[in-house]
């Protein structure tokens, strides 16, 4: 993540299980900081990142001094938000394991491109050298990568297909700009169809 000061741009060195550590174990606390989390994840969404954060304290039911405590800065509060993003992006990969291999591979890659396409704003505030986005990048692409495997092991996918490959194809159709609803399935069902190993591989 970075954040910008005066002319400085603040870079994070922590690495997402270091972030996740920092979340309160206290049930209260945890709950405050839970709900803080999901309605920061949606306010950027829908309002960027400069979205005020007494507006996200108010709707989460919550006076400002809760956030502080929780999130000091703005910053803490985009990279917990990041952090608990790739924590519910892999667990959604544990979560189809026991599928079969095809229907596996493709409903999580349906997923992530389903949460994929509502964080552009938060993107806007990761910078790509940083230690937090470098370790949720390895650990979302470990993730994939198994699953990804498993269906090339099982003839489903195309055996000469890379995980970074599966990963440029996602970023491309999270970036479509669509004009009806529906489009964005379309073409991703079009890309799965290309992912899928044809008769004969």
């Amino acid at each position: 993540m970075q954040e910008v000061k005066g002319n400085k741009v603040m870079t994070s060195t922590e690495s997402i299980p270091e972030v996740l550590a920092k979340r309160p174990q206290r049930s209260d606390a945890r709950r405050n900081y839970e709900k803080l989390i999901a309605v920061a994840r949606e306010t950027f969404a829908t309002d960027g990142v400069s979205a005020s954060l007494e507006e996200i304290a108010r709707r989460a039911g919550v006076g400002i001094g809760t956030l502080y405590r929780h999130f000091p800065t703005r910053q803490d509060l985009l990279e917990s938000v990041y952090a608990d993003d790739v924590e519910l992006v892999n667990r959604a990969a544990e979560e189809v394991a026991d599928l079969p291999p095809w229907e596996a591979l493709a409903t999580w890659i349906q997923q992530l491109v389903g949460y994929l396409s509502t964080k552009k704003a938060l993107a806007e505030a990761v910078n790509f050298q940083s230690a937090l986005f470098k370790s949720g990048r390895a650990a979302v692409h470990d993730s994939g990568e198994k699953i990804l495997r498993r269906a090339q092991d099982a003839g489903a996918a195309r055996p000469e297909v890379s995980f970074d490959d599966v990963l440029r194809l996602i970023h491309g159709v999270t970036l479509i700009e669509t004009v009806e609803p529906g489009q964005r399935e379309r073409i991703l069902a079009m890309a799965l169809d290309g992912l899928r190993a044809q008769p004969g591989q």
